[in-house]
């Protein structure tokens, strides 16, 4: 048996346990666990393909295993996270027994599951992503309720936030994960800075933000991410004419 092909497959184990949890956690309204085991799961993710292409043992089993346990992390948890949020609210305001705002939480979880199985017949995103990746995604929604936190909001367990923006987000996130936006890629495989110089300067935006913003810097990040990409897409059209 070849020990090197089972380590990223046992990297992708490790990412989908986070994510089982994660779940535990969010049905708990522990938010805080919960995002910090969807971090970790990220983590997991990032080292299954990177064992996978270090041993060239990168083959259509880990290329399953991998969105089975990115569709639990990163799809199914900020999914319930948002339907806990918007849960919530609804309790909170005394219409939770005749309203079925908070299954649209939910929204984000088709999303997923749709992006994921794009990405694995798609060919063009093996260095880059087209649409916003699931692991982002996941950051940004399971950051919401320790932002509300963070600033010490009035209503029970810190959520505060209008539930039409909330649903509002959750629409835009299903898209924005499909859209046919080419977001630039974040691996620098050596270091030039002539042709990484945004991948440096994100980078660079994106630790100063961590140190002086702590978790408010989380969705602002993924933002920043898209708006820039965004912005890099029409300026190499424009290039290129």
């Amino acid at each position: 048996m070849n020990i090197k092909a089972l380590i990223p497959n046992l990297f992708t184990m490790l990412n989908l346990f986070c994510g089982c949890v994660a779940l535990v956690f969010v049905a708990d309204f522990k938010f805080e666990l919960a995002f910090y085991l969807v971090c970790l799961g990220i983590f997991f993710d990032f080292f299954d393909g990177f064992f996978a292409r270090k041993f060239n043992v990168a083959g259509p089993l880990g290329v399953q295993l991998d969105s089975l346990a990115d569709m639990i992390t990163s799809g199914v948890v900020p999914g319930y996270a948002m339907y806990q949020i918007l849960y919530n609210i609804e309790m909170f305001f005394g219409t939770i027994y005749s309203d079925f705002i908070p299954f649209l939480g939910f929204i984000i979880t088709l999303g997923a599951c749709y992006r994921l199985a794009k990405f694995n017949i798609d060919t063009r995103q093996s260095d880059s992503f087209i649409g916003l990746p699931t692991p982002a995604n996941a950051l940004f929604f399971t950051s919401l309720p320790l932002i509300a936190d963070y600033f010490h909001t009035e209503i029970d367990l810190g959520f505060s936030y209008s539930k039409w923006i909330l649903l509002a987000l959750t629409f835009l996130s299903a898209y924005v994960m499909n859209a046919e936006i080419p977001l630039f890629s974040l691996k620098i495989k050596n270091f030039i800075f002539a042709k990484y110089k945004l991948q440096i300067f994100f980078l660079a935006i994106s630790v100063l933000m961590l140190i002086f913003l702590q978790i408010v810097a989380v969705p602002l990040i993924i933002l920043i991410y898209v708006l820039l990409s965004v912005i890099n897409n029409i300026v190499n059209k424009k290039a290129s004419v």
